[in-house]
């Protein structure tokens, strides 16, 4: 898109682009990013305070952003890519950070081994009790990939998506200059919120075949967590997620939404400096 070109490089793995950003010098630090996003969310006001001390790769996750989509949307095929993609440009052995879903992709990382500790930032672990959203639920169905995603594509307006925005980030204020950091338009290409829908609708199955194997993690993993987060709820995720990591620390920010990087960014920077000392 022109508006919005890729801002990085591309690496390649199994004939698919991985879209990346690499910015300062020291220990490798991988941050990995959430649902209907790009790695613009987390270039935004984190990025560049980590930098001085960190060599910090950003990644575009498969199907969002500049990064192609995979075949398969999985948790664990989207952690083997960036894996991968990353180990070619040099980065083997991350502290990895991942925000909302990018926290259940560093999961799956870590799952498969790799990490050397992890950062979660209001980050989806657990089952959940009931259902999705509307949204999410239509766009399981046939129908829903076939007329509800193109529709949306083509005609959802901007205070429908600025609206949407306000809550994820409640009961912070959306910081200004965000939304046209971001790109709204790269969200809303066809392709991209059919990987988005697709990768959120597989979300909770994947995480009930995942918890299990949690008690095996014997890496340190900082959880970053907000009493207000009614995106990923705190008391269904980071509390139970935390008695089941042998090695987790559970920092709960009082008032904090989903967004905590963006409207408490010190304390998630403490928690991965932390995360890097341990």
């Amino acid at each position: 898109m022109a508006a919005f070109p890729p801002t990085g490089d591309f690496v390649t793995v199994d004939g698919l682009r991985l879209h990346y950003e690499v910015s300062g010098a020291g220990p490798d630090l991988v941050l990995i990013h959430g649902a209907s996003g790009s790695l613009r969310d987390l270039t935004f006001s984190l990025r560049d305070r980590l930098t001085d001390r960190y060599r910090v790769t950003v990644v575009d996750r498969p199907g969002l952003g500049h990064s192609d989509a995979l075949p398969e949307v999985s948790l664990a095929a989207q952690a083997r890519a960036i894996k991968a993609g990353l180990s070619r440009i040099g980065v083997t052995d991350p502290v990895v950070v991942g925000q909302s879903y990018g926290g259940a992709v560093a999961l799956a990382w870590a799952l498969e081994g790799g990490p050397r500790a992890l950062v979660l930032i209001g980050a989806p672990s657990m089952p959940w009790p009931g259902d999705l959203d509307p949204w999410y639920r239509l766009t399981s169905t046939a129908v829903g990939k076939v007329l509800a995603i193109p529709l949306a594509s083509a005609f959802l307006p901007k205070s429908y998506v600025s609206a949407a925005t306000a809550s994820v980030f409640a009961p912070a204020p959306v910081p200004a200059g965000y939304e046209d950091w971001l790109g709204i338009p790269l969200t809303l290409r066809r392709g991209t919120l059919a990987a988005n829908t697709a990768q959120i609708n597989a979300l909770r199955a994947e995480l009930v075949t995942m918890e299990p194997r949690y008690h095996g993690l014997a890496l340190p993993v900082e959880l970053i967590h907000g009493t207000a987060d009614t995106i990923v709820p705190l008391a269904i995720h980071s509390s139970p997620i935390s008695e089941l990591l042998p090695e987790a620390r559970l920092t709960v920010i009082e008032g904090a939404g989903h967004m905590p990087h963006h409207s408490h960014t010190d304390a998630v920077i403490d928690a991965i400096d932390r995360a890097a000392l341990r």
